[in-house]
Parts: C-alpha cells; structure tokens; sequence
C-alpha cells in the first residue's frame, strides 16, 4: 500500500529513501500503540527491520583534478564579483551553500597567529573554524568593501539591497563558471565533495577531513575513504607490473634440434590430426594435454631420447612453465636411475 502511493515532487513512484520513511512511521506507531496497551493493538509490531528497503549508497560525485583547476579559472574570469567570491570560497572551504551564504561580516577572526573562518550554525546545528586561506580571505575582503555596512542592514555578509541572497544566485554562479570552464553541469555541493577527495588523496587524515567539513561522525567522512582507498591503489599497482610482464611474454620458439621438419610443418597447421578427428587450437595458445603421453603410466623412454627430453626441459624453462619442467625433470630423473 505504502509504495503504491506517489512519491514527492510529482514522481510516480516513491524512492527507496521515502518508502523507508514511511515505514519507520508506521512502525513507530505501532510501537507507541503497543506500550500504550492500547485494546485493539497488535501482540507486537506488524513492522520489521527486513521490510525497510535497502537504500542505494552512491558514491559522492566530484570532480577531477583537471576539471576543478579549469573551473577555478574560469571563475576568476566571471564578471560578477559575488559569483567569483562564491566559486572559489565553496570550493577552497568545502562549505555547504547554506553555511556560506549564512557568514556574517564578522565571520573572519583572528586566534594566535592565524586567522579562521568562522562557519555559522547549520545543517548539523554545529558551527566550526575553517583555516583561512589566504585567496578566500583575499575575496571575502574584496565583497566586504563593495558592499559596506548600511543603517539597518543585517548582519550577513552577502546580501543584496538588504535583502539575504537567495541559493539559486549560487546556483547560477557555478553554472556559470562550469560552462566557461566547459566542463558540464556542475552543482555547488559537488566542490564540498571535490574538496574532500583532493584532502584525502593527498594524505590528509578522515578526522581532519571531517573536522574542516564539519561532519558529526566519521562514517560520514568514510564514504571519501571509499573513493579513495590509498591501501588498495597501491597494492593494485603493486602487481600490475608483474601482471602486464605475463600478459607480455612472447611466444618462444622450440631449439632446432627438438624441432624437426614434421613439427614445424604441424606447428604452421591451423589443425592437427588426432586419433578421431583434428585439434584446432592455435599454436600461440598452451594446451594442457601436451604432455598427455608423457605423464601416462605406460609411458618409456631411453637414452636414445635424452637430448630431445634435456632440450624439452630447457624450453619449458624459459617460457616459465613449471608444469612442463616437472614432467621432463622426472623423465630424466629415471635416465638418471633406471632402477626407480
């Protein structure tokens, strides 16, 4: 019944996120009208943890090195002050739309020798110092002289004619900027997300990274971890090379004097004629059953044969195949001692 109904924002069906919300309504009802002990309660809640639907977990979109550097630069070529001052600070601070358009004048201040930004209370009803760098503190600087304090104004940094700036301007700032830069759409809270992959690819720690962010608990700076995991690229990288040299060896061919002239002439057939029929495996491809004969019970040899065996030994040992070299190791082993 629930997930019959329409979802928000005119959408047909609900997404997971909201059919989840509505169940943990219900749910709490019931648990309200059972410790109430309510007459016409159920026994216990009709709800249970493995109806919740299992919410997608995508990983935080941002952008690339190459594609935040042009978009920097087509920002400072932006005509407008507040859409140059709003790119680069969202992208240099990591503060989310609302925390930047709610700085006050007063935002920057001064602790020992370093000067901080001081967010104000937001999303998480927790307010925190940034480091200030000295690019935003140059651009915050510059808005605060174009638009001095006026008699009655608010407090807020950025407003318009007394009036606090809407989010779309800043909307419209990076889109601006992004469609200069030629990169695409791009949304404010993707430069928060930029930010924090480009700290934690380059060695900052989560708990820094989530101190600057502002986030409540390290799990949500964890899903930065997951798109850079620096434990997992290194040891992919570690044995990609020994995985690209086996990729890379080239066939070796067999010494003349283990070929003869009937081997060559098969070794050039597409096919080869087997008691029942043909083998169409291409010469370049190894074959398990090669050494078929070899490995059987009923299998002899002799001296006669100890060359051909000793260079079979040698080419198995060059293209590195272990199987091979044991068969023809043993094989002269019992030319060594016939009485094993």
């Amino acid at each position: 019944f629930l997930t019959s109904k329409p979802g928000y924002r005119g959408k047909r069906e609900p997404a997971k996120t909201t059919t989840g919300m509505r169940l943990g309504h219900l749910r709490g009802f019931f648990d309200r009208i059972i410790e109430w002990d309510y007459p016409d309660a159920p026994p216990r809640n009709p709800v249970f943890s493995g109806d919740m639907p299992i919410r997608d977990r995508p990983l935080p979109r941002f952008l690339g090195d190459a594609d935040a550097a042009a978009l920097l630069t087509a920002a400072r070529a932006l005509p407008d002050l507040f859409d140059r001052v709003a790119v680069e600070v969202l992208a240099r601070t990591g503060l989310r739309k609302g925390e930047f358009l709610g700085l006050t004048r007063d935002a920057i201040t001064v602790i020992g020798d370093a000067r901080w930004l001081r967010t104000p209370i937001g999303k998480l009803h927790t307010d925190r110092y940034i480091p200030l760098h000295p690019r935003v503190e140059e651009l915050l600087q510059q808005w605060l002289c174009a638009h001095p304090t006026q008699p009655g104004n608010s407090t807020l940094m950025f407003t318009d004619r007394g009036r606090p700036i809407p989010g779309r301007r800043v909307d419209y700032a990076v889109y601006a900027a992004a469609g200069a830069a030629g990169i695409g759409h791009v949304t404010p809270h993707q430069l928060r997300h930029t930010l924090a992959t480009q700290a934690i690819n380059r060695g900052m720690s989560l708990e820094a990274v989530a101190a600057l962010l502002g986030h409540s608990s390290l799990s949500m700076t964890l899903t930065y971890a997951r798109i850079s995991d620096r434990t997992v690229a290194d040891e992919y990288f570690a044995v990609t090379t020994q995985i690209e040299a086996l990729y890379a060896k080239t066939e070796v061919s067999l010494p003349a004097a283990t070929e003869g002239p009937n081997m060559r002439r098969l070794r050039g057939e597409s096919t080869r004629l087997l008691g029942n029929g043909h083998c169409t495996r291409p010469a370049v491809l190894d074959c398990r059953y090669e050494t078929i004969c070899e490995t059987c019970t009923h299998f002899a040899t002799s001296e006669d044969h100890r060359q051909r065996l000793t260079n079979q030994l040698d080419n198995a040992t060059e293209r590195d195949e272990p199987r091979r070299k044991t068969v023809y190791l043993e094989l002269l082993t019992r030319l060594d001692r016939p009485h094993i």
